[in-house]
Protein backbone atom coordinates (compact mmCIF):
# COMPACT_ATOMS: atom_id res chain seq x y z
CA UNK A 1 0.00 0.00 0.00
CA UNK A 2 1.19 3.63 -0.72
CA UNK A 3 2.68 5.67 1.94
CA UNK A 4 0.24 8.60 1.11
CA UNK A 5 -3.03 9.32 2.74
CA UNK A 6 -5.68 8.68 0.64
CA UNK A 7 -7.24 11.66 2.38
CA UNK A 8 -9.33 14.41 0.20
CA UNK A 9 -7.05 17.02 -2.28
CA UNK A 10 -5.91 20.30 -1.47
CA UNK A 11 -7.23 22.36 -4.00
CA UNK A 12 -8.25 26.21 -4.83
CA UNK A 13 -6.80 28.77 -2.36
CA UNK A 14 -5.52 25.87 -0.04
CA UNK A 15 -3.07 25.06 -2.80
CA UNK A 16 -1.41 27.82 -2.15
CA UNK A 17 -1.30 28.33 1.64
CA UNK A 18 0.02 24.79 1.63
CA UNK A 19 3.08 25.62 -0.23
CA UNK A 20 3.69 28.71 1.60
CA UNK A 21 3.44 26.26 4.93
CA UNK A 22 5.54 23.49 3.48
CA UNK A 23 7.96 26.02 2.43
CA UNK A 24 8.10 27.96 5.97
CA UNK A 25 8.57 24.68 7.54
CA UNK A 26 11.68 23.66 5.42
CA UNK A 27 13.50 26.21 5.27
CA UNK A 28 13.48 26.55 8.81
CA UNK A 29 14.57 22.93 9.19
CA UNK A 30 17.10 23.63 6.70
CA UNK A 31 18.51 26.25 8.92
CA UNK A 32 18.65 24.42 12.02
CA UNK A 33 20.34 21.76 10.32
CA UNK A 34 17.51 19.07 11.14
CA UNK A 35 15.16 18.50 7.87
CA UNK A 36 16.08 14.64 8.02
CA UNK A 37 14.89 14.73 11.73
CA UNK A 38 11.62 16.65 10.44
CA UNK A 39 11.12 14.19 7.74
CA UNK A 40 11.21 11.71 9.65
CA UNK A 41 8.80 13.50 12.23
CA UNK A 42 6.40 14.37 9.44
CA UNK A 43 6.45 10.69 7.83
CA UNK A 44 5.73 9.46 11.82
CA UNK A 45 2.94 11.80 11.61
CA UNK A 46 1.24 10.46 8.36
CA UNK A 47 0.95 7.37 9.81
CA UNK A 48 -0.91 8.63 12.68
CA UNK A 49 -3.10 9.89 10.23
CA UNK A 50 -3.67 7.03 8.16
CA UNK A 51 -4.03 4.80 11.89
CA UNK A 52 -6.20 6.86 14.32
CA UNK A 53 -9.63 8.01 13.62
CA UNK A 54 -9.48 10.11 16.62
CA UNK A 55 -6.63 12.26 15.40
CA UNK A 56 -8.15 12.57 11.89
CA UNK A 57 -11.91 13.76 13.99
CA UNK A 58 -9.87 16.06 16.02
CA UNK A 59 -8.39 17.83 13.30
CA UNK A 60 -11.10 17.95 11.11
CA UNK A 61 -14.44 18.61 12.79
CA UNK A 62 -15.05 22.77 12.79
CA UNK A 63 -17.28 22.00 16.08
CA UNK A 64 -14.31 21.84 17.88
CA UNK A 65 -12.90 24.79 19.66
CA UNK A 66 -9.29 25.81 18.80
CA UNK A 67 -8.53 25.04 22.79
CA UNK A 68 -9.93 21.81 22.66
CA UNK A 69 -7.62 20.64 19.47
CA UNK A 70 -4.85 22.64 20.74
CA UNK A 71 -4.56 20.20 23.98
CA UNK A 72 -4.72 17.31 21.77
CA UNK A 73 -1.90 18.37 19.35
CA UNK A 74 -0.14 18.92 23.04
CA UNK A 75 -0.79 15.72 24.02
CA UNK A 76 0.14 14.04 20.56
CA UNK A 77 3.91 15.92 20.73
CA UNK A 78 3.87 14.97 24.56
CA UNK A 79 3.40 11.39 24.00
CA UNK A 80 5.46 11.37 20.60
CA UNK A 81 8.67 13.02 21.35
CA UNK A 82 8.27 15.25 18.47
CA UNK A 83 10.94 17.83 18.43
CA UNK A 84 9.97 21.65 19.23
CA UNK A 85 10.42 23.07 15.26
CA UNK A 86 7.51 20.14 14.04
CA UNK A 87 5.43 20.95 17.38
CA UNK A 88 5.62 24.26 16.84
CA UNK A 89 4.25 23.87 13.01
CA UNK A 90 1.46 21.62 14.68
CA UNK A 91 0.28 24.31 17.16
CA UNK A 92 -0.07 27.04 14.31
CA UNK A 93 -1.86 24.63 12.41
CA UNK A 94 -4.01 24.25 15.12
CA UNK A 95 -4.23 27.61 16.01
CA UNK A 96 -5.18 28.74 12.76
CA UNK A 97 -7.51 26.39 12.18
CA UNK A 98 -5.53 24.32 9.02
CA UNK A 99 -4.68 20.90 10.66
CA UNK A 100 -7.24 19.11 8.23
CA UNK A 101 -4.37 20.10 5.99
CA UNK A 102 -1.95 18.14 7.60
CA UNK A 103 -1.76 14.76 4.85
CA UNK A 104 -0.72 17.24 2.12
CA UNK A 105 1.59 19.52 4.24
CA UNK A 106 3.25 15.87 4.82
CA UNK A 107 3.06 14.80 1.42
CA UNK A 108 4.50 18.08 0.40
CA UNK A 109 7.35 18.41 2.67
CA UNK A 110 8.24 15.00 2.16
CA UNK A 111 8.00 15.37 -1.46
CA UNK A 112 10.34 18.99 -1.38
CA UNK A 113 12.78 16.98 0.92
CA UNK A 114 12.96 14.45 -2.00
CA UNK A 115 12.88 16.82 -4.73
CA UNK A 116 15.69 18.74 -3.16
CA UNK A 117 17.96 15.43 -3.06
CA UNK A 118 17.26 14.67 -6.74
CA UNK A 119 15.21 12.07 -5.47
CA UNK A 120 11.91 11.01 -6.82
CA UNK A 121 8.73 9.07 -6.21
CA UNK A 122 6.76 7.13 -8.47
CA UNK A 123 3.23 5.96 -7.07
CA UNK A 124 2.17 2.79 -9.25
CA UNK A 125 -0.63 0.98 -9.81
CA UNK A 126 -1.05 -2.32 -11.66
CA UNK A 127 -3.97 -4.65 -12.05
CA UNK A 128 -1.61 -7.66 -11.78
CA UNK A 129 1.82 -8.19 -9.95
CA UNK A 130 4.88 -7.50 -11.81
CA UNK A 131 7.80 -9.33 -12.53
CA UNK A 132 11.43 -8.42 -11.00
CA UNK A 133 12.45 -7.84 -14.69
CA UNK A 134 9.27 -5.48 -14.64
CA UNK A 135 9.99 -3.29 -11.91
CA UNK A 136 13.63 -2.67 -13.14
CA UNK A 137 12.51 -1.78 -16.70
CA UNK A 138 10.12 0.51 -15.41
CA UNK A 139 12.48 2.21 -12.70
CA UNK A 140 15.13 2.44 -15.38
CA UNK A 141 12.37 3.88 -17.69
CA UNK A 142 11.42 7.05 -14.69
CA UNK A 143 14.59 7.80 -13.38
CA UNK A 144 15.53 8.80 -17.25
CA UNK A 145 12.47 10.87 -17.39
CA UNK A 146 13.50 12.59 -13.97
CA UNK A 147 17.42 12.72 -14.16
CA UNK A 148 17.12 11.54 -10.58
CA UNK A 149 16.97 8.54 -8.72
CA UNK A 150 13.29 7.05 -8.43
CA UNK A 151 11.73 5.03 -5.76
CA UNK A 152 8.60 2.74 -6.87
CA UNK A 153 5.76 2.51 -4.53
CA UNK A 154 3.22 -0.46 -6.06
CA UNK A 155 -0.12 -1.23 -5.05
CA UNK A 156 -2.34 -3.87 -7.00
CA UNK A 157 -5.47 -2.63 -8.25
CA UNK A 158 -7.60 -5.00 -9.96
CA UNK A 159 -10.29 -2.57 -10.78
CA UNK A 160 -7.76 -1.60 -13.79
CA UNK A 161 -8.34 -4.72 -15.37
CA UNK A 162 -4.98 -4.46 -16.91
CA UNK A 163 -2.44 -2.12 -17.63
CA UNK A 164 -1.07 0.69 -14.98
CA UNK A 165 -1.08 4.23 -13.88
CA UNK A 166 1.66 5.69 -12.66
CA UNK A 167 1.75 9.13 -10.25
CA UNK A 168 5.06 11.09 -10.85
CA UNK A 169 4.82 14.72 -8.86
CA UNK A 170 2.40 16.46 -10.65
CA UNK A 171 2.24 13.91 -13.38
CA UNK A 172 -0.54 11.53 -14.43
CA UNK A 173 -0.36 8.55 -16.51
CA UNK A 174 -3.39 6.22 -17.17
CA UNK A 175 -2.58 3.24 -19.27
CA UNK A 176 -4.80 1.31 -17.98
CA UNK A 177 -7.43 -1.18 -19.50
CA UNK A 178 -10.65 0.28 -17.60
CA UNK A 179 -9.71 3.33 -18.58
CA UNK A 180 -8.96 2.45 -22.51
CA UNK A 181 -12.55 0.30 -21.98
CA UNK A 182 -14.26 3.81 -20.90
CA UNK A 183 -12.76 5.86 -23.60
CA UNK A 184 -14.32 3.39 -26.18
CA UNK A 185 -17.23 3.51 -24.57
CA UNK A 186 -18.02 7.38 -24.45
CA UNK A 187 -16.44 6.68 -28.17
CA UNK A 188 -19.32 4.58 -29.02
CA UNK A 189 -22.69 6.05 -27.22
CA UNK A 190 -21.30 9.65 -29.17
CA UNK A 191 -21.49 8.05 -32.40
CA UNK A 192 -24.68 6.65 -31.67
Amino acid sequence: MSEHSDSTPVAGNHVALARRYVGSLYALAEQEGIVDTVAAEMAALRRLWNESAEWRFIACDPRLHASEVSAAVAQTVKVSGIGKLTANFLCVLAQNHRLSLLPALVNGFLDEVETRRGEYRADIRVAQPLSDAQIAALTASLTAITGGKTRLTVVEDASLLGGLTVKLGTKFIDASVKTKLDRLERTLKGAA
